[in-house]
This record gives C-alpha cells, structure tokens and sequence, in this order.
C-alpha cells in the first residue's frame, strides 16, 4: 500500500465519504486488524486461494496405497472411524492424534472405503463417546427409517466432466438475479430435484431475461423450513434434491446460457445439531463457536477471532468455487456478523453506531480476507452482502479501506414499500420514495429489489397479495374485470419499474414473483400437516392464456429487455426533474431518456408540463410503457405521438404530455 503524504487521508475512503472524519482510528484499526491477520494466516504462502485449502488436505481422500481420513478436533481425547466398511465397530479404526489438534487415520488398499458407504466418526472427551459427521463430508444423507443422517463417501467412477469453456473468465454486468431455490421450484406437492430445475426451471429463466441465478439452500440443512439458513455440514450439497453431479450439471447448463450462479452461502451463524453439524464435534463447545447463541434464531456463532475457523470458512469458499464453479456468493445475515448485538432493533441513524465497542472487528476482518479470496479464484466472480445497517465501506475495494463486496442488497427498498402499501394510496409519499431509491454509500452498488423470499413467507406478504389479497383467488381470468385487480395490476408493474430505474446497479427477483405468483410460503410442519401445497411454485398459472399472470410476466420481461437495451442500471447522470406531492407525479431523466410516473388512483394529467433540460431540445417519442394493452394496461398511451420541446415561461424548456393515472412512461429523443 502506497505511503501517504502528510495531511492527506489514511484511506481513500475518507475522501469517498467525508463524514468518516472523525472515524479514522476505527479505519485505520479495521485495516490493521485485516493485515495482520492476512500475514499470519498466509505463512509463507503466496496468496489466500494457496491457503484456503482445508478440503484438500481434511476429510476423506485417496492416496497411493488406499485413503487417507483427517480432522481437526483439539478438544477429543479419542477418536474412530465408523461406518458400513467395518460394519459400524466402534473400537476397529482408531485414530492417531497429530500435532496442533489434527487427527488422522490410514487405510490400506483401493477398496477400504467404496463410493456410496455410510461413515461417521466416533469423538471421545472426558470418557463421553459421541457420534458426528466428518466435517469435509461432501455428501450427507438421511436414512428414510430412522431419520438419522450419515456421512457418505463420494467417489463415483466416473467424475463429472464441465463443458462450461467460458467459467471463470467471463464479467456479466449489470445483473439481473433471479433468487430460486431448488426444493420448491417445482409445481408438484414435494422436493423438486436439481434436475427437474434444470429442465424445467432454467429455461425458463432464460426466457425471462434475467442472467445470474442465486441458488437458496443448497448446503445440507436438516431442517427443511430454515429454508437452508440452518447449515449443518457447510461441504456437502443438500441431498434432498439429488446427487452432487446433478447440481455440477444444472450450474453447467446455466453457464452454457451465459448465466452466472451465485450460491446464498451461510457464514453468519450454524445449526446446533451436534450429532449432524459442527456443534460439540470434539467435546467441547468453543472448538468452533462462541458460548453465546445467537439470541433471535437460536443458533451457533461462530469465533471470527480463531484463525482455524476463519481458515475453514475461507476453504469453503474455495471448494464451492473450485469443485461445483459457483459464480459468486450472497453472503447471508451480514449485519448479524458484524455486530456483537447482532443489528437486533438498531436504527442505524448516525455514523457512531458503526464505530463503537459493538462492532466486531474479528468478523469485518474475516469477510475482507473472504472478498479477497473469492476475486483471486475468480476476478469476475460477484460477492453480494446482506446487510441492513448500511456499513460505509461494505462493497468498496479493501484497499481503499472497505470491505470489499461488490454489491450489497437493497434492504430498505423492499421495507419501504411494505411501510407504503399498508397506507391510503392518496398519502403515498412522493418526495420519501424519491429519497428511498435514490439514496445509497456513494461509489458502493446495490442489488435493487422490491420483494425477495423474505416478503414472500408465512406472516409477510408478496406486493401483489398486498395489493389484491383475495381478489386473486377470484378476479385474474382475463374477461374479468375489477377496481382491486386493476389497480394491483398497474402499481405491481409500477413499483418494479421505478425500483429498477432508479434504485439499483443490479436488479434481483424472487421466483414467481415476477407474474404475481399468489399467496405465501409455509414449508412442510407441524402446523401445517407437513404439507407440501405452499412450499412450491404454481407454473400453470402464468402458462395458462386465460389468466392475467401473463400479462404481469409479459411486463417483466419487457421490463428487462428495455433495461438492457438502454443499459438503464450502468447510468450515473440521474436528474430528479419533478416531484409533485398533491398530483402523485415523478419525473426525473437518466442516461438521455426521461421517465414519468402517476401514481395518482385516479386523477389523469391531460396536459403536464414535463421539463426536458437535461436532455436537451428536440422531437421525442415515448419507447416503453406499463399500460399497454399486452401488460394488463388500457393503451392510454401513445407511441406514435411525437412531442416538439418549446420554452415556457416560469417552467423552461419541454412539453405537454398525457399522463394517466396509475401508469409510467419513459419519452427518448428522437
């Protein structure tokens, strides 16, 4: 890192964002803090991705004259190897203990151990024999009599073979993500597979317009309504829907249609599963985590400060990179992990709270060396954080003194229009929702979004059950029509329009979501009957004709398909050129295009005055709409009309144009 003059700021991140003035010590610790662990942990290597590699010397393995096995389990006083190959004897395969807390065994021959056998290992502390799962495992399965789960060795004869030429060395941007999750892709009443996704759900993805999926739950979770957020073993790829090839083959599809594949990876906290996941693995509690649970999900945390965990967190990043060509990662509950309070009902409201004896400068360090790592695997690849409290500095580079994600999630967006649905539509707040979506970290990026899985669960709502509650169930046949269906209809087109134009460097939807899909998730439980009905995703409603689901898919994909033609999210000139609170209009200009909205229930403006200043003078034609007869909309709005600018006394230059109530526009200069 270059030497700075006197005087000048220690980290350009200052010079980003002058308000951290007075915050420069806590900079300069955090930056401290993240190089010297960076140079403990390297020890001699040339880089983190020639550190990170935990799954390659851990686990099971095969060597020269049969297999290797090995762990790290301080705490253990004994420890042997059980499975299906020694019939499950618990005293036959001891192991030997190693130096630093390794332990390890040996076993002759090719056919010791045989693809598809159970294993388990047998920990002994303080004369207490528990059984665990290795923790490299890279395959778990449940046993469908006794419900336990296993371990198991995967070593098929004939390893997968990628054919996706370009992984690794391709940028995509902006992106377009389109949030799924495997289990419940499907319309039937069950567990979709990895290849059922792949047939019937990346196609149409595909089609829609969007280019980069982020895969939910896919590290094994026992607890199928965590909706993967309760990892138990961070290797292995969660068996309920298929074998490991099948998920290499659904990610090479997807790269072989030029989409990215971003996995929602689970850092922030573990299952406290002891017989399944990491939890209590050599006796004690702190081999991993620390004492404390974490106080709203019930969880374990784990110890950012320990260099052993932060080493087999950054392997399992590497592995998801190296062995399944993971794109990138959302990294879940970040605000969680950065915060000894965890974030639990913080406001955020001033630069101190970001700066204080809460903050977890163990965690900070871990998430720069996981940045860092993840873009030396792979320079394109995307990091995108989860966090609600608005870190300065989340998503810039590290060497400027940031953390170093590419994006963080819009979370305030998806808040902000709950917060305004739940009110009148005359008292929607026009200047507050200019603010929303157009306020962000300078020089960070964001993944806009109005919904995502969050939204769409048991106790929330999805915008469009917000807007038509039960009207759904009765009023989306084409040939019906009524004021609630209408008006649900033009503002779900709305609000995703105006979050995309004006919110977001990258733009994200949750499956379904994008054609209204109705009512909310609820997996499988008790109290439900562990039924399957929410937990899946209803294709045929937007497939049948008769429906106004189409109309709403329809719009989604013009939507992106004007958003790309225009490069709409790459565009840094945005120009708020009227607010009008009483008349419910916004009107601003970005990348030489200007865009108007009426939110108005029901007063239309037949001649609006729309300022084109920024822009410039000329003859201009309107090239996009959300009230076209095809998306659901009354065709209130001309194409074909063309509008000469002229100077207006008081109002400077543009013209008078019809904007109807409940639509938007977007005018190009011809």
């Amino acid at each position: 890192m270059p030497r700075k003059r006197p005087g000048q700021a220690p980290y350009r991140i200052m010079e980003i964002d002058p308000w951290l003035a007075p915050y420069k010590n806590d900079i300069k610790l955090r930056m401290d803090r993240f190089t010297h662990i960076r140079q403990t942990m390297l020890q001699g290597k040339i880089d983190l991705k020639s550190m990170a590699t935990g799954y390659l010397y851990y686990g099971f393995h095969r060597t020269n004259t049969g297999w290797v096995y090995r762990e790290w389990a301080p705490g253990a006083d004994e420890m042997h190897l059980i499975g299906d190959f020694n019939f499950w004897d618990r005293n036959s395969h001891p192991m030997t203990r190693l130096e630093s807390g390794i332990w390890e065994i040996n076993l002759e021959g090719d056919d010791a151990l045989k693809h598809g056998q159970r294993v388990k290992v047998a920990v002994t502390k303080s004369s207490v024999t528990t059984d665990h799962i290795p923790t490299y495992i890279r395959r778990v399965v449940q046993d469908p009599d006794t419900n336990d789960y296993s371990g198991v060795i995967w070593s098929p004869k004939h390893p997968f073979k990628w054919t996706d030429g370009g992984y690794g060395r391709r940028k995509i941007s902006p992106l377009y993500v389109y949030e799924a999750h495997i289990g419940m892709a499907q319309e039937k009443e069950g567990v979709g597979t990895y290849d059922e996704f792949r047939k019937n759900v990346l196609p149409r993805i595909k089609a829609g317009g969007y280019n980069a999926i982020q895969l939910m739950a896919i590290q094994e979770h026992p607890y199928y309504a965590s909706f993967g957020y309760q990892v138990t073993n961070f290797f292995a790829a969660s068996s309920r829907y298929g074998e490991p090839e099948a998920l290499k083959e659904l990610i090479n599809e997807a790269h072989n249609m030029d989409m990215l594949v971003i996995l929602d990876i689970v850092h922030s906290h573990a299952s406290k599963n002891a017989a399944e996941g990491l939890n209590l693995f050599d006796g004690t509690e702190d081999q991993f985590f620390l004492p404390n649970d974490h106080p709203a999900w019930n969880t374990k945390l784990f110890n950012y400060a320990k260099h052993e965990v932060i080493h087999f967190l950054l392997s399992n990043i590497k592995f998801w990179q190296e062995e399944y060509h993971f794109d990138g990662f959302r990294f879940d509950g970040v605000t969680s992990m950065i915060y000894h309070d965890h974030g639990l009902g913080e406001a955020f409201d001033s630069y101190s709270k970001y700066f204080s004896m809460n903050t977890d400068v163990d965690a900070i360090t871990y998430l720069q060396l996981a940045n860092e790592l993840i873009h030396e695997v792979n320079p394109f690849a995307v990091s995108i954080a989860e966090d609600m409290s608005g870190m300065p500095g989340m998503c810039l580079p590290i060497r400027y003194g940031g953390i170093g994600f590419d994006y963080r999630l819009s979370m305030g967006v998806p808040d902000f229009w709950i917060k305004t649905l739940k009110t009148p539509d005359e008292s929607w707040n026009m200047s507050g929702m200019w603010y929303e979506l157009t306020t962000r970290r300078p020089q960070e990026m964001n993944i806009g979004y109005t919904e995502s899985h969050d939204q769409a669960l048991v106790g929330d709502k999805t915008i469009m059950f917000r807007l038509a509650d039960s009207e759904m169930y009765a009023g989306m046949e084409k040939i019906y029509h009524s004021l609630a269906i209408d008006r649900a209809i033009a503002l779900h087109k709305m609000i995703r329009f105006i979050t995309l134009t004006l919110a977001c460097e990258g733009y994200l939807n949750f499956m379904g979501n994008e054609f209204g899909h109705p009512e909310w998730i609820d997996f499988p439980r008790e109290g439900n009957a562990w039924s399957y009905k929410y937990a899946r995703r209803q294709w045929s409603l937007v497939d049948n004709e008769l429906l106004k689901y189409q109309w709403l898919d329809e719009f989604d994909i013009a939507m992106l398909k004007f958003s790309r033609k225009y490069r709409v999210m790459v565009k840094r000139d945005l120009q708020n050129l009227w607010i009008d609170q009483e008349r419910k209009i916004i009107a601003y200009s970005k990348g030489g295009l200007v865009y108007l909205f009426n939110f108005h229930p029901n007063t239309s403006q037949a001649e609006f005055f729309l300022p084109t200043h920024t822009v410039g003078e000329g003859e201009y034609k309107v090239v996009f709409d959300t009230d076209e007869e095809r998306f659901g909309g009354q065709g209130r709005i001309s194409h074909d009309m063309v509008y000469r600018t002229a100077y207006r006394d008081g109002k400077g230059v543009g013209f008078n144009v019809y904007t109807p109530c409940r639509t938007a526009m977007v005018l190009k200069r011809m």
